[in-house]
């Protein structure tokens, strides 16, 4: 099941990224800039930076989530987006002996695909141990008579094995990471993976982290979400054509986060 926690982020994002923008057209150092701070200016001050198309201020603040129960078909994906750091739970280090797996809703609301889908799981984990199994009892043998304590030999052995027998596991399978992405590569990586011709599985991770950062910097996330949100769909013939059904749930998203009267 998916599960995402923002684990850290730039204290005073706003403030950071207002005072980064000011400096660019002051006279004055960063000491007096920060004196005449206020979270309703800075508010104010990022959301004219948004209307003007300035950008690079924001790459001052940075978001770090902890992702957990996503498939590697989705890891796939969103390691294409570059500028940002990524940790993944290493599949040479760790022996899934009860791999975990990420069902498809269309699959899971298949009684057929569903059926078939397991006992393809089933399979693919036997196969997996299997072969690890086997690799691991050579390695194991030959490290041993390389001169290697059994312990260290079995220890080795084990890494050597799961390198190979990983081959055989799906896409499907869970994993588990830590990202972290400045707010322009958020903004970026929202516009693409919130719109509704984003896969299912990344554009629910999307959704969700959107819904931990806004609370944090809503001048800052204002316009964040699929492009549909601030202006014309972009995807022409390939538009959902439900614009007005994304717009207003965007807006019922941030309503219940930050209601419109609290906010700055």
């Amino acid at each position: 099941m998916l599960n995402v926690k923002l684990l850290a982020h730039t204290p005073e994002p706003e403030r950071v990224v207002a005072a980064a923008a000011r400096l660019c057209y002051s006279a004055v150092g960063v000491d007096a800039l920060l004196e005449k701070s206020t979270p309703e200016r800075d508010a104010k001050f990022v959301r004219m930076l948004a209307g003007l198309g300035h950008a690079s201020p924001i790459e001052h603040a940075s978001f770090t989530f902890g992702i957990e129960g996503v498939s590697r078909a989705l890891l796939a994906q969103i390691t294409r987006h570059r500028i940002a750091s990524y940790s993944v739970q290493s599949q040479r280090y760790v022996r899934l002996d009860d791999f975990h797996f990420v069902v498809p809703p269309e699959v899971e609301s298949n009684p057929e695909a569903k059926a078939a889908f397991l006992t393809a799981m089933e399979e693919e984990g036997r196969h997996y141990l299997n072969i690890a199994a086997a690799l691991q009892k050579k390695h194991k043998a030959e490290l041993m008579a390389q001169g290697l304590e059994e312990k260290e030999a079995e220890k080795k052995a084990e890494k050597l094995a799961n390198e190979d027998a990983r081959f055989v596991l799906p896409n499907a399978c869970e994993t588990k990471m830590v990202v972290t992405m400045n707010a322009r590569s958020l903004q970026n990586f929202f516009h693409l993976r919130c719109c509704n011709r984003a896969q299912w599985e990344i554009r629910a991770l999307a959704e969700e982290m959107f819904k931990l950062v806004y609370p944090i910097a809503p001048a800052l996330f204002a316009q964040a979400g699929p492009p549909c949100v601030a202006g014309p769909c972009p995807e022409g013939k390939m538009c959902c054509g439900k614009t007005a059904e994304v717009r207003a749930h965007y807006q019922a998203v941030k309503d219940e986060l930050v209601p419109p009267e609290v906010r700055v």
